[in-house]
């Protein structure tokens, strides 16, 4: 269905983890936006040994990164500050507002910067309203607020017609 297509990202994977970023920063890529809660980690944990390494080596390869949550300052600040990157919290995903400031802060655009995020309806949505590069990652936990639960639902009618068309571009 044509109307779903602007809820598609333009990749999906497993996870944040098995993403080839080094590949993403020889074709141009020089900013990433993230999601933190079921993208980087379980929802409300402290970021862990493997999100510090990510952000390690995304910084070694010369990329600039920036949380971008709908949560709250104490939330985002706290990951923030472990992993050593900019944040922007309370962020209306997906209004587009924050994804420019985003942008901004890393001193990116919308070419060479990419989203990567676990729900369709805000990270996905959002970043595409704003013509970003999008990749949606399976969430790490299945617990989640009610209201996300919800959403997830939704999620599964968009997720199988984006696979569907997939499959038919490819054959």
């Amino acid at each position: 269905m044509k109307i779903l297509r602007k809820f598609y990202p333009k990749k999906y994977k497993e996870s944040t983890y098995v993403i080839d970023f080094k590949k993403y920063y020889e074709k141009g890529f020089r900013g990433i936006l993230f999601d933190v809660d079921n993208t980087l980690v379980p929802h409300g944990a402290p970021a862990d040994e493997r999100a510090i390494e990510l952000f390690e080596n995304l910084r070694e390869m010369g990329f600039k990164t920036c949380l971008i949550s709908n949560n709250k300052e104490p939330r985002v600040k706290s990951f923030a500050d472990v992993v050593k990157s900019d944040y922007i919290y309370d962020a209306h995903k997906p209004s587009r507002k924050s994804y420019m400031k985003a942008f901004d802060k890393m001193g990116t655009d919308k070419k060479n910067t990419m989203f990567v995020g676990d729900q369709i309806f805000t990270d996905v949505f959002g970043a595409n309203r704003v013509g970003m590069y999008t990749i949606l990652v399976k969430p790490i936990h299945p617990k989640e607020e009610i209201q996300i639960v919800l959403k997830r639902y939704l999620e599964k009618i968009v997720l199988a017609s984006y696979k569907r068309d997939n499959k038919r571009r490819c054959q």
